[in-house]
């Protein structure tokens, strides 16, 4: 008993190091099997894709940027562009805490504004409409069917001009450009000269393509900061693209945006000082249909999209998977 005693603290404590007989790596298993775990669903609106946790209540887990960034990285992780923590807010439906997938809180996000009102309807803290609060205030939003309809911050009417182009803040801030032949542009390299000029470096900017397709419809492709890379659709970007639209070629609200995950609307009212009533609308939907007890992020040495991934770890060999403090 006395050796129990003395081997239980050092199995917890330092379980990546410990052998008694066994594997390093069967050890620290065990830790994180036995360790707490952390409900995650995940949700996407218009291919933008996030990680999304409940994060109201005194059991709510509070993740180090490292640990975040592991949980949205594709290939060591779940996968996502960035990751959402539903909180308790006094005077509000609650609170939406957003960080990009490089594990640090962000600016505003408007798919991810969207995807966070299916969220809470989905908890149930909501029915058809809701008033939450983000980073940069309070919003508004509405359900109509599959379709939510998320309200945007004011802009001021008076845009700034970069030559031909436009810099502006819908939540977070946006670089716009028009270009022709969307489809073929470097938007990659283009992006990140845009993002790291010395204007943008410190502080970084997303970085919008912009086509005219017909009508009252654009084509959007953009370079988002955090993630370091092209997205499938940016809420935020599409509505800074649509007050652009206006601004340069009159175009009148509402406006379609085509991105490369799908459809979204953008509406708002033009008055001599500012745009408002903007409303960007699509259809978020949720990856998991119902929470399943292997969904679940380890609280423990390792972080494993799944539980039973810690399972399968017992058949493989140490250089198969690594705890937090290796690299990648």
């Amino acid at each position: 008993m006395q050796n129990l005693k003395a081997i239980l603290p050092l199995f917890w404590g330092q379980a990546d190091k410990l052998y008694l007989g066994f594997p390093t790596y069967l050890c620290a298993w065990c830790k994180d099997f036995f360790m707490p775990s952390i409900p995650f669903f995940k949700y996407q609106g218009t291919g933008n894709d996030f990680v999304m946790l409940d994060g109201r209540g005194p059991q709510a887990a509070h993740l180090s940027p490292a640990q975040i960034a592991q949980i949205c990285h594709r290939r060591f992780g779940i996968g996502a562009d960035g990751l959402i923590r539903i909180e308790e807010a006094e005077g509000y439906d609650f609170r939406m805490v957003y960080f990009n997938a490089d594990g640090y809180e962000g600016s505003m996000c408007g798919n991810g504004g969207r995807c966070a009102v299916r969220f809470a309807h989905d908890l149930g803290l909501i029915r058809t409409s809701t008033h939450f609060i983000a980073v940069d205030g309070p919003h508004t939003a509405y359900l109509e069917g599959e379709w939510i309809h998320l309200k945007m911050k004011e802009v001021a009417r008076q845009l700034e001009q970069i030559n031909e182009d436009f810099f502006l803040d819908t939540g977070s801030p946006h670089y716009v450009r028009f270009v022709p032949a969307l489809e073929q542009y470097e938007v990659l390299a283009q992006g990140q000269a845009i993002r790291y000029n010395s204007r943008f470096a410190a502080s970084g900017t997303n970085v919008n393509f912009v086509s005219l397709v017909e009508g009252q419809t654009l084509a959007v492709r953009t370079y988002e900061r955090g993630v370091e890379d092209e997205t499938y659709s940016c809420g935020t970007g599409v509505t800074a693209a649509a007050l652009v639209a206006h601004q340069k070629y009159g175009l009148a609200s509402p406006l379609s945006i085509q991105t490369r995950g799908g459809l979204l609307r953008v509406s708002f009212e033009v008055h001599s000082a500012q745009f408002s009533e903007i409303y960007l609308a699509g259809r978020p939907k949720k990856y998991l249909p119902e929470p399943m007890p292997w969904a679940m992020i380890s609280a423990g040495n390792f972080l494993f999209p799944m539980n039973v991934l810690n399972i399968l770890s017992l058949f493989l060999p140490p250089h198969k998977f690594r705890t937090n403090n290796q690299k990648y």
